[in-house]
């Protein structure tokens, strides 16, 4: 089958190459750089959450019948046109749930121990004081897991590690969680009682800003959050003003709102009719990066070795079902 694959990094190719023999594959970094020939010859695409897929996207590859995308999220593809294409999504429904947690405590360990800021003083003033540089334990403190899925779950098992009390949110819990002793509560009562939020969620028409103007002050103040999820679950307007505030304390993201225009700054500068609400995140994106009680990561807490293994694996696996007349791993309706 005629394979389009947009590669994030070069040794994919060869990866990628040696187990999906048979298969004739077009490789580029992104879809506008892809000749107009292999876009209409493309019967299988495969993308990362980088890469947006979007319905004039779809016009232009006439053959195509399978996208196959690097990720378990797949909030970056119209699902809804490449339905009524007839066009099957398939996706990685587990590959780092332990990854992204890992992750998501490193961003707390480094909030609760101030290892940043001290590791700064050290390279940038050569100060070798712990002054200023009191954190706090995590022992015996309430921490809100939004989502227990696999990620949250794994979550929930290194926050019991650290010996913090825990509750979560889920609008479906799970009653071998409820079994094992997990309570869940509702968002507002998760907001008003953490000394720690951490997300967890997929993003969809109903987790979209499910954090903003309007209930952010019902957050414990001196709240830290961590979001490795999805930037969209926060509205980075209600972020910016409840860390004016002191309502959040502190905050640990590897993802952010627009976060795909932080890279190309200069294409959303020069379109013709910009979206304000756009400008306006990104603008506040850059005032997160810079506050000094905020980390910003560039969405890396699924990068590991092990991890992007698992994905490709995935991805090879579910395309050669499909060329096979299977469909694996299709993404939920």
């Amino acid at each position: 089958m005629n394979i389009l694959y947009l590669h994030k990094e070069e040794w994919e190719k060869e990866y990628v190459s040696g187990r999906l023999p048979g298969h004739n594959i077009a490789f580029a970094e992104s879809l506008e750089k892809v000749s107009e020939e292999n876009l209409k010859k493309a019967e299988i695409l495969s993308v990362f959450v980088c890469h947006s897929v979007q319905k004039e996207d779809l016009e232009k590859m006439p053959n195509l019948k399978l996208i196959a995308t690097r990720s378990t999220g797949f909030d970056h593809i119209d699902i809804v046109a490449a339905r009524e294409k007839n066009i099957e999504v398939v996706y990685v429904p587990s590959y780092g749930e332990n990854t992204v947690a890992e992750f998501a405590f490193a961003l707390l360990l480094t909030l609760s121990r101030k290892v940043y800021d001290a590791h700064n003083r050290l390279l940038e003033k050569g100060l070798f004081s712990s002054s200023d540089l009191q954190g706090f334990d995590l022992k015996g403190k309430i921490i809100g897991i939004v989502g227990t899925g696999r990620i949250g779950l794994n979550m929930i098992r290194m926050a019991k590690g650290f010996d913090m009390n825990v509750i979560a949110y889920d609008p479906f819990p799970k009653q071998d969680l409820i079994d094992s002793g997990l309570r869940y509560v509702s968002f507002e009562e998760l907001l008003q009682k953490s000394d720690v939020i951490s997300l967890h969620a997929p993003l969809n028409e109903h987790t979209y800003h499910m954090i903003n103007q309007g209930n952010i002050h019902q957050m414990k103040k001196g709240v830290f959050f961590i979001n490795t999820a999805r930037g969209g679950l926060i509205e980075t307007g209600a972020l910016e003003q409840a860390l004016e505030q002191g309502i959040i304390a502190g905050a640990g993201l590897d993802v952010l709102e627009e976060e795909k225009d932080m890279s190309d700054e200069m294409s959303l500068l020069n379109n013709p009719s910009p979206k304000i609400e756009e400008l306006k995140n990104v603008l506040a994106n850059h005032y997160l990066i810079r506050h000094p009680r905020v980390i910003v990561t560039p969405h890396i807490a699924f990068n590991t070795t092990e991890a992007i293994h698992r994905i490709l694996d995935t991805t090879i696996l579910n395309i050669n079902a499909f060329a096979g007349g299977e469909i694996k791993n299709k993404i939920p309706n």
